[in-house]
């Protein structure tokens, strides 16, 4: 959304984009708890966390909310893994510009050898564990999953030198249960998982949408409340319809988002309800 229609609504930006800022993102207490026990923890000891949910819950702003804080902190190295569906080779590869390791994928057994070297000595010399932040780990090979299991421990398993966090949808967790990655499930320390939220949270996420974007009478209340009916307790739906409404909105210039406009927007067109009224007589 250009300035120009930011300054018709006075918004500081959009407040329904993907592309938030990070002082925009709601942080509620079970996040903030998950992201606390990964500061005093995980990023301590070392070894797996896990965040799980349908799509839209929210696992990608916990792992954006998560990396903003660890970032803060002191001598902690925090990489995100960019692609999860590598294969092994290039998983390596990816892992080496993460944590600035010269790395040759022919060589597979030098790549263990020297990313583990380096997590050692930053450990020795910080006593905190490197972080790699993996969204969208479903996508990830088991044969990837299981390197990066015993890429990260030591000493017989017995020494975590690696923080992970991985972040995926249902067939994550599907996949941990099989017997080749039972190993890797096992080891999950720390879990949140992100579920569909009722009508009350989802307000609570508009309304902290629409205030810290510098607008929050930018809806009607009526409207507010039929877009939390609308959304099945989806964050995505809900950020979605808005962002709709709201480009519909700046097309005909209207200063205030309403019912109206929704009606307008979402309701089936005329022609098509006396259609669907006389399917439902000849179903009776």
């Amino acid at each position: 959304m250009n300035k120009k229609l930011l300054s018709l609504y006075g918004l500081k930006w959009n407040p329904f984009s993907p592309d938030l800022p990070n002082e925009a993102l709601r942080i509620v207490p079970r996040v903030q708890s998950f992201c606390w026990r990964i500061e005093q923890g995980l990023v301590r000891e070392g070894g797996f966390a896990l965040v799980t949910g349908d799509p839209g819950t929210g696992k990608s702003v916990v792992l954006r909310i998560l990396a903003e804080r660890l970032e803060a902190l002191r001598e902690v190295q925090v990489g995100a893994l960019a692609h999860p569906q590598s294969n092994i080779a290039d998983f390596y590869r990816e892992m080496g510009e993460l944590f600035g390791v010269q790395l040759k994928p022919h060589n597979r057994w030098g790549g263990f050898k020297a990313l583990r070297e380096r997590w050692i000595a930053h450990i020795d010399s910080t006593l905190v564990r490197p972080v790699l932040l993996i969204d969208e780990a479903q996508e990830m090979t088991p044969q990837v999953l299981s390197e990066l299991r015993i890429l990260a421990s030591t000493r017989f398993d017995s020494r975590s030198i690696l923080s992970v966090v991985l972040a995926g949808d249902g067939r994550l967790t599907e996949r941990l249960r099989r017997e080749e990655l039972l190993p890797l499930g096992s080891r999950i320390r720390t879990r949140l998982m992100m579920e569909y939220v009722g009508r009350d949270e989802l307000r609570a996420c508009l309304e902290y949408l629409l205030e810290t974007a510098g607008n929050k009478k930018l809806m009607t209340p009526e409207l507010v409340d039929t877009l939390c009916d609308h959304a099945v307790g989806n964050y995505r739906v809900l950020t979605t319809m808005a962002s709709e409404l709201l480009t519909a909105a700046a097309e005909r210039e209207s200063t205030v988002l309403d019912e109206k406009l929704y009606l307008e927007i979402f309701a089936p067109p005329e022609s098509d309800r006396p259609r669907r009224a006389a399917r439902g007589k000849r179903s009776r």
